[in-house]
């Protein structure tokens, strides 16, 4: 037993004399090697430009959904111009509306032109007429057509144009009425 103990004291002793001259370093500051952390994935914006794509792709069920391209324009001559522009923007404050789908030509017209007057009387400005897309019409849309030949030789009216999308679209139109002359 005496050589097992022996054995620490002589490998002790060997390891000072190794280290003789040898000063402790200071702690200097530790860092860690673990590599930096890999950039952060955008997964929801991803999955949303997933989503765009697969949209982009499908078609609307409802026919209704698609815009003709036809807009209606029209600005009496003698006003200007800045009067069309705010209607198309949406500006003005429409204040009644009148729907014209599952009319037949002669119940639109009649009625058309009873709402206008009507708007008139009651010193309305801008109002809006629905007359749809005339998806289901054979041809051309016969209650846009209508509806565009009848403001335009209206003299009440200053000016219509197509709606916004989300108030119709191409379906229906914004109509600005002349004040009532006092």
């Amino acid at each position: 037993m005496d050589e097992d103990r022996k054995k620490p004291a002589e490998e002790e002793s060997l390891f000072q004399r190794e280290m003789e001259g040898v000063r402790r370093l200071r702690h200097a500051r530790r860092t860690r090697s673990r590599p930096p952390p890999p950039p952060p994935e955008p997964a929801q914006r991803q999955r949303d430009e997933r989503a765009v794509v697969s949209e982009l792709l499908q078609t609307p069920d409802d026919p209704a959904a698609y815009e003709t391209g036809e807009e209606l324009l029209f600005l009496r001559p003698g006003f200007q111009r800045r009067y069309l522009e705010r209607l198309r923007r949406g500006r003005y404050s429409i204040r009644d509306s009148l729907d014209l789908h599952h009319m037949n030509e002669a119940a639109a017209s009649a009625s058309l032109l009873e709402f206008i007057d009507h708007a008139l009387q009651r010193g309305i400005g801008c109002v809006r007429v629905v007359h749809g897309k005339g998806l289901r019409s054979a041809g051309k849309p016969k209650l846009k057509a209508l509806t565009q030949r009848l403001l335009s030789r209206h003299p009440a009216v200053v000016a219509f144009a197509s709606c916004r999308p989300s108030h119709g679209g191409t379906g229906a139109v914004s109509v600005l009425l002349r004040r009532p002359r006092r």
